[in-house]
């Protein structure tokens, strides 16, 4: 399958690899998506199989970025379209009403467990909240408090151990307002019988969530979150397509959409930074690539250190690859907003938001800002979800029936040249109107907070 008349490489449809088209020498640019992805160290001869062995990176270091001014996109299609979904009384919308256990701190991790076992609210055990300091402890208090406030949770019991940096009074102060109806605390070490008063406070949040009921909704308040995970050679060709796709259209409509895994954006940040609707935006763009590339030198590691070797043997060589694969989630969006660790979304249209690839992080990260629900494209599978609903998109048909417990929908029909936009489009709207996702039904409902500092 060739991807773009401009490619000098076409992807085996049976494994997702790259053979060349026509004989390549040494030193010339491999192109794939029309756009360079390494250059070759050997020749390579007409057929012969384009990877590790004969493909090396061509990214190296910072590089300069230029700003011009997209053109704007004018909302269009059927925006009077509604979702079922959960008005808070500050007028944020939920897709879910359930009852989480935030915890303050990994020392009740087990009390939060047995809580939700014992009431049937959802808890996402962690090991932070102490003994971390300055930045570091921020930004666990910053994805703490996205949780606290997301609207999916209807109610949310606060709970600490006592003696914690991020104890209870402190979290406090990082929280700001709350609506006491909506949200309780417990320190553990204030009472005897913990358990007993975990359970008292949860029934109290239950019954006051249960007053909430579903009402149409404007679909331009619909949020969601966008992320592969276990790549392969077919991510860039059919499912993260299918999701730029589906972001088109929902950002036409007014909605919000999130592309987050900043690493992966390196090799072709420029395709997004071309469509940042003003030089401020383009300007922490630029800012949010070289922070990251900042990172990885910080610690004293390669800052194109990827793809992954799930990743190698899916297909997928170089980081640029990856990237241009990986970016096609935003589809053709104005990108409208930068978003640090803890930030929410504000704005209707494509946000970026700082973080990792890494998938349990990333999906963490997005529920933080706020999204209802993430699009999650898989070519390896991976059966990782978060607190809200993770709908898994697989790249191939193969994967979708081999692991249908975690796969919600299958983009492999894409290869043969079907549209399933609407297809995509009404599952996201059947799970914003409370169809569970495999991941929720399975339980596979998990957080896993950025660390970067030092442990006491």
């Amino acid at each position: 399958m060739l991807i773009n008349r401009l490619d000098n490489v076409e992807v085996n449809v049976e494994n997702g690899h790259k053979y060349a088209v026509r004989d390549i020498s040494a030193g010339e640019n491999i192109v794939k998506y029309g756009m360079p992805i390494g250059h070759a160290t050997a020749d390579i001869k007409k057929g012969e199989h384009v990877h590790s062995h004969n493909l090396k990176t061509n990214l190296d270091g910072k590089w300069e970025y230029t700003y011009s001014a997209p053109a704007k996109k004018a909302l269009r299609g059927n925006t009077d379209m509604t979702f079922m979904g959960y008005v808070r009384e500050n007028g944020d919308i939920g897709i879910r009403n359930d009852i989480w256990i935030v915890n303050t701190v990994g020392c009740v991790n087990k009390t939060a467990e047995i809580l939700a076992a014992r009431t049937g609210a959802k808890c996402f055990p962690h090991p932070f909240g102490c003994s971390q300091l300055g930045e570091d402890q921020k930004i666990t208090q910053l994805i703490l408090r996205g949780m606290v406030n997301h609207p999916n949770a209807g109610g949310v019991l606060v709970l600490g151990l006592g003696c914690e940096n991020n104890n209870i009074e402190v979290f406090k102060n990082v929280l700001g307002t709350w609506d006491e109806k909506r949200v309780k605390f417990l320190n553990a070490q204030d009472f005897d019988d913990e358990i007993e008063e975990g359970i008292k406070l949860i029934r109290a949040l239950r019954a006051n969530a249960d007053k909430c009921k579903r009402t149409p909704v404007p679909i331009s308040k619909l949020k969601v979150g966008l992320k592969c995970g276990g790549s392969d050679g077919f991510s860039g060709i059919t499912a993260n397509p299918l999701v730029g796709r589906f972001c088109d259209k929902l950002t036409a409509l007014g909605g919000s959409c999130v592309l987050t895994e900043v690493p992966e954006m390196f090799g072709a940040e420029q395709l997004l930074m071309d469509r940042c609707e003003s030089r401020e935006v383009f300007e922490k763009t630029v800012k949010l690539i070289n922070d990251f590339k900042d990172y990885y030198t910080r610690h004293g590691q390669v800052i194109y250190e990827n793809p992954s070797p799930g990743n190698k043997a899916g297909g997928i060589t170089t980081l640029e690859e990856k990237s241009l694969g990986c970016v096609q989630k935003g589809g053709l969006a104005t990108v409208v907003d930068v978003l640090d660790y803890g930030d929410t979304v504000k704005k209707a249209g494509l946000s970026l938001l700082n973080g990792p690839g890494n998938d349990i992080v990333a999906v963490t990260n997005l529920m933080a800002a706020g999204v209802h629900l993430i699009l999650f494209t898989t070519g390896r599978g991976t059966p990782v979800g978060t607190a809200v609903p993770t709908v898994k998109v697989s790249t191939n048909s193969a994967l979708a029936e081999k692991k249908k417990g975690w796969i919600d929908i299958d983009a492999g029909p894409m290869l043969e040249g079907k549209d399933m936009t609407e297809e995509l489009f009404s599952l996201v709207i059947s799970v914003a109107n409370g169809d569970k996702t495999k991941n929720e039904i399975n339980g596979y409902e998990e957080i896993s907070i950025f660390k970067d500092g030092v442990t006491l």
